[in-house]
């Protein structure tokens, strides 16, 4: 099971985006793409004669390691663990995080 999934919202620790918050894209083993957060242009080339070429803003993934789930009821980070539920079934458990400096 992986503890972060697409749909999930995380709110990014470390880099350029630090603090910001956003929806997960995608996610593809390490790397997740979290909706405006990582923002670069991509040039992209014409394809046809006649046709002009054009610049894209597009997200770029991010390594799942500066991310961390984000419960957006509580507004705070928190770390997710496993457990066992009453059926024996592993599911996924968050503990709230106290930062000192945020």
């Amino acid at each position: 099971m992986k503890k972060i999934k697409k749909d999930d919202f995380v709110v990014v620790i470390t880099g350029n985006d630090k603090g910001k918050v956003g929806k997960v894209l995608e996610v593809n083993d390490d790397l997740v793409k979290v909706s405006e957060v990582n923002l670069k242009t991509k040039n992209i080339k014409p394809t046809k004669a006649g046709e002009k070429g054009k610049r894209d803003i597009v997200e770029f993934p991010i390594h799942v390691s500066n991310v961390m789930y984000y419960d957006t009821k509580q507004k705070s980070a928190m770390k997710v663990s496993f457990a066992e539920n009453a059926e024996g079934k592993k599911e996924r458990v968050f503990k709230k995080v106290s930062h000192g400096n945020n």
